[in-house]
């Protein structure tokens, strides 16, 4: 079981950068695929990013090559670093933890309660 606290969202001009971290509440972080998802309004969640337990990453078409997932293993600590920030980039973005590769929402075991990003124009 694992439970998830993020931080690091924020109100940003276009063209900047955040980055937004999860902490996570187990024993056994390093078994977990960690993924981020997003949320705006009116919208259904979307995958952005993820990152396996080995280290492996993948990306939503539309923030590769902006967007790069990490995490610290040794303080159960999960990153999504946003560059070059856009507009649409305006969500709930929110960390999940699946103990599957998880790319789709019904593949998610435990989310965090989200954290509001905002890009103004």
């Amino acid at each position: 079981q694992v439970q998830l606290v993020e931080s690091g969202g924020g109100l940003v001009p276009a063209g900047g950068s955040l980055r937004l971290s999860c902490v996570a509440s187990t024993r056994t972080f390093d078994s977990y695929d960690m993924g981020w998802f997003r949320q705006a309004p009116g919208k259904e969640r979307e995958f952005v990013a993820t990152i396996t337990w080995n280290g492996d990453t993948y990306y939503a078409d539309s923030v590769k090559d902006r967007f790069t997932v990490s995490r610290d293993n040794k303080k159960n600590t999960v990153f999504l670093r946003m560059n070059s920030l856009k507009p649409e980039d305006t969500a709930l973005y929110y960390c999940a933890a699946s103990t599957t590769l998880a790319t789709t929402a019904d593949h998610v075991d435990e989310w965090g309660q989200g954290t509001e990003v905002t890009v103004s124009s």
